[in-house]
């Protein structure tokens, strides 16, 4: 396993009860307002402060990532990223990619050792379950490197079916 391998972690579970994460990634929408899914699960547990801290940062384009406050949500931080929708935003590849790069870059800069994703992309936007797990676990892995600072990236995954196809995904990654 590589070194950046053994730093990424795939569990199913709650992306707004990431008690043991300094930040968590919002799968934005372009107005950075809650919604269904994960968006609308972080912004209700973090109150409205949040909604408040995002109103200035909008509107996002495809692949951007922005950081704020987490508030009432148990992390330090909240970086809100906006996947492309499968397609219609196209290169919807390289803008997924550069979704997640752009997190983990924003959390070098912050120094946040530890970040919990989502599955980007892959609910109400319809990206496919096994490209957008490529995408993200090859991306990451590769960036990661280049992010000394992030110590420990969990992908945080809604059911057992995606926590298991990103597990899968990431050791045929990490033995590649």
């Amino acid at each position: 396993m590589s070194p950046s391998a053994s730093r990424i972690e795939c569990r199913q579970g709650d992306i707004a009860r990431q008690d043991d994460i300094e930040a968590v990634v919002n799968a934005a929408n372009a107005r950075l307002h809650s919604g269904g899914g994960v968006a609308g699960a972080l912004h209700r547990a973090a109150g409205p402060e949040l909604a408040e801290a995002c109103a200035p940062l909008a509107p996002l384009q495809p692949g951007q990532a922005v950081i704020t406050d987490a508030f009432r949500l148990p992390n330090r931080y909240v970086i809100h990223c906006l996947g492309p929708v499968y397609g219609v935003d196209e290169p919807s590849d390289e803008w997924l990619a550069d979704g997640y790069r752009n997190a983990l870059a924003l959390a070098q800069r912050h120094g946040i050792v530890s970040l919990a994703f989502p599955a980007l992309s892959t609910g109400a936007f319809g990206y496919p379950a096994t490209e957008a797990a490529r995408t993200a676990l090859a991306t990451v892995l590769t960036a990661l490197p280049h992010c000394p600072a992030v110590e420990r990236v969990r992908f945080v995954l809604f059911d057992a079916a995606s926590t298991d196809l990103h597990r899968r995904t990431l050791d045929t990654l990490a033995d590649a």
